[in-house]
């Protein structure tokens, strides 16, 4: 029961991805006392109306009066940008609340008990795993502290992404290209290496631009410099120049601290960061056990050389048991590509 509406929740906050961090996707959908739709709503930006407030303001109170509101996020109970959408809720008379949820943010929790101490009946757990695989930025924010890290790759069948010369132009289609220009706007920082950068000088547009330079090999003239704001993770001490911002790191084995590093950038706001970087780079992020989310293009091309550089270049191994397992959670054509998301187990 309510599996229709709640799935209609989880679609309305989706259109708020890329805008609400560092709040969650939440969506909302009012019912009458009849069972009769009335209103929707969805959080649309960070700073503007919460999902309830959205749906609940298009409506009366002698509309929603004896009626049901079912969201996928507890309701909050505190002042942030907004008031609390719980007291608002019990405002308007409503019968029952079903939420997929709850908040795992300790300064928004305690909804549910005030809408129960209201009279209100509260229904809590409706396709609750969906609703977390839809806000996992936000959980591993609250419950980690830490930014949400998503690696894209984009291979040949035979998991290639350059040939042994370092030619990779181009490997998936233009409709890949420009879905994953799509995909860096929903998060809040893209990532990327120094070599990465000297080797194709791109412009990666973006509000937030994070560059590992361990060795400050960087030409400060390059495209990506031209736009955005830009973190530089490096070993040595520099001011910070223009949009540019130096952050400093310690070496771990020769390289960037990575985990210090993305702590460091989360204590500056970023919340979930999009890598797209070379072989290297990406086995480091595996073998640290560091991706939560895996983004994987595939071309429908075979390279059929061994000598051609492959997706992952972390670690050597023996067995299979030491593999680093993921869940499948999407898979959708790009024509003529297709891409597969996984999450970290």
């Amino acid at each position: 029961m309510y599996e229709k509406e709640m799935r209609q929740c989880f679609n309305l906050a989706k259109k708020g991805m890329g805008k609400t961090s560092p709040n969650p996707l939440v969506g909302c959908v009012i019912l009458d006392k009849n069972g009769k739709q009335i209103s929707s709503g969805y959080h649309k930006q960070y700073g503007e109306n919460h999902a309830e407030r959205d749906a609940l303001l298009k409506i009366t109170p002698q509309q929603a009066n004896g009626g049901t509101l079912i969201v996928n996020l507890e309701p909050c109970n505190h002042y942030g940008k907004t008031p609390p959408c719980a007291d608002l809720i019990i405002e308007y008379g409503l019968k029952r609340v079903v939420i997929a949820n709850k908040d795992p943010n300790p300064k928004a929790a305690g909804g549910i008990k005030k809408l129960q101490e209201a009279g209100i009946e509260v229904i809590s757990g409706i396709l609750e795993n969906e609703g977390t695989i839809l806000n996992r930025i936000f959980f591993k924010n609250i419950t980690e502290q830490k930014p949400y890290i998503i690696t894209k790759i984009a291979t040949t069948i035979d998991g290639k992404i350059a040939t042994k010369i370092g030619d990779s132009k181009w490997i998936t289609s233009e409709n890949s290209r420009k879905l994953v220009k799509k995909f860096r706007t929903q998060y809040d920082a893209i990532l990327t290496t120094s070599s990465t950068i000297i080797a194709d000088n791109p412009e990666m547009k973006h509000k937030n631009k994070i560059i590992l330079d361990r060795s400050g090999k960087l030409n400060y003239d390059m495209k990506i410099f031209q736009q955005g704001k830009i973190y530089v993770i490096t070993t040595s001490t520099k001011n910070a120049n223009k949009n540019i911002n130096f952050i400093n790191v310690t070496e771990q084995n020769n390289k960037l601290d990575l985990k210090q590093a993305f702590e460091k950038l989360y204590n500056l706001g970023i919340k979930s960061i999009f890598i797209e970087a070379g072989s290297t780079l990406n086995g480091e992020i595996i073998k640290q056990n560091l991706a939560d989310e895996i983004i994987h293009f595939v071309a429908p091309k075979i390279l059929n050389d061994n000598d051609g550089i492959s997706c992952f270049n972390g670690e050597k191994q023996d067995f299979i048991k030491n593999t680093k397992n993921y869940k499948l959670i999407e898979l959708k054509q790009s024509s003529p590509d297709y891409y597969v998301r996984y999450i970290r187990l």
